[in-house]
């Protein structure tokens, strides 16, 4: 599943509405949060101010990614989703932090909650947030718009723990509760941007895309006609969902026409089978070996010792 961010299409819509759903969530959140004494309330507000960072971050993030490629940067924007997705994450473990060192201080120091006002804030939360997680589920795949999604999604869950919480204050009065609905919350927030930091990482260090093999690459390529032998062989990711390789094939001393059909083969198996589409393949007729990273033909390598001063 991908992202289309051409023109004013879903995921900007869908961005833009949320932006303002959430804002006006956290208004209540704080004002709710205050008014009951409820650390669970105020929790969720920073949940969901994080929240508020990642839909505006990636708002930004999908307005860079649709404008096209130019001299200085030729695949584009498509890293800045990435970016955007990191900053997100990296503000979820700093927000989780904060929310275990208050419920760790409030179960020292129980606050009488009003366990009613948390039910019907959390209830209103539940509502807001699962139709946001769908409208994003339904816009896109990448990177930026699942990072976005797993915040809502997170949000979701923890707002339905706050109102059984909530129940649980009425029914036993033991406020303490609160404070470990908060610790269960910034869990769940921890969790999901610890996620989310270590794939972006994975792609600003240009790894093997998540979920790709390798080997499975390489043997797709040599299992294609024609071809003899794969090495230098690097697939990385340009974006979330735009993967990109380059790698050096060895094929016998045939005419262009029969080369062609050997590349174009092989384009359209990774086309299929691994949705990578920017490609550079180099075709050599030689044995080569593989020195520092590049390839050298062994022939090349002899001739330039022989000739090297001092030999």
């Amino acid at each position: 599943m991908h992202v289309h961010v051409h023109g004013g299409g879903g995921p900007k819509r869908v961005l833009k509405i949320s932006l303002g759903v959430t804002l006006a969530y956290i208004v209540l959140l704080v004002v709710a949060g205050i008014r009951a004494h409820s650390l669970a309330l105020l929790s969720e507000a920073g949940h969901n101010l994080s929240d508020f960072l990642a839909l505006l971050l990636s708002l930004v993030a999908v307005y860079l990614q649709s404008r096209p490629a130019s001299s200085t940067k030729t695949y584009g924007y498509h890293r800045a989703g990435v970016l955007a997705a990191l900053v997100n994450a990296v503000s979820l473990v700093a927000v989780s932090f904060f929310i275990f060192y208050e419920a760790f201080r409030r179960l020292h120091y129980p606050e009488h909650v009003q366990a009613s006002v948390m039910m019907w804030v959390a209830g209103a939360g539940v509502v807001m947030n699962g139709v946001i997680a769908l409208l994003l589920y339904r816009s896109g795949g990448d990177v930026n718009i699942r990072s976005a999604l797993l915040h809502e999604v997170g949000d979701t869950l923890s707002t339905a723990a706050v109102i059984a919480g909530g129940w649980a204050i009425l029914v036993t009065g033991d406020y303490w509760i609160d404070s470990a609905l908060s610790f269960g919350i910034g869990a769940l927030i921890l969790w999901s941007g610890f996620g989310i930091v270590r794939e972006t990482l994975n792609i600003l260090l240009e790894g093997t895309p998540r979920g790709m093999k390798l080997e499975l690459v390489e043997t797709a390529i040599r299992s294609i006609e024609g071809v003899n032998d794969v090495h230098d062989l690097h697939v990385w990711s340009i974006g979330s969902e735009t993967h990109a390789l380059s790698c050096h094939i060895s094929i016998a001393d045939i005419p262009p026409s029969v080369s062609e059909r050997i590349l174009r083969d092989i384009k359209d198996r990774l086309h299929h089978h691994f949705r990578i589409d920017h490609t550079t393949i180099q075709f050599e007729h030689e044995e080569c070996e593989v020195a520092h990273g590049c390839v050298i033909p062994v022939g090349e390598s002899v001739e330039h010792h022989h000739h090297s001063p001092g030999h």
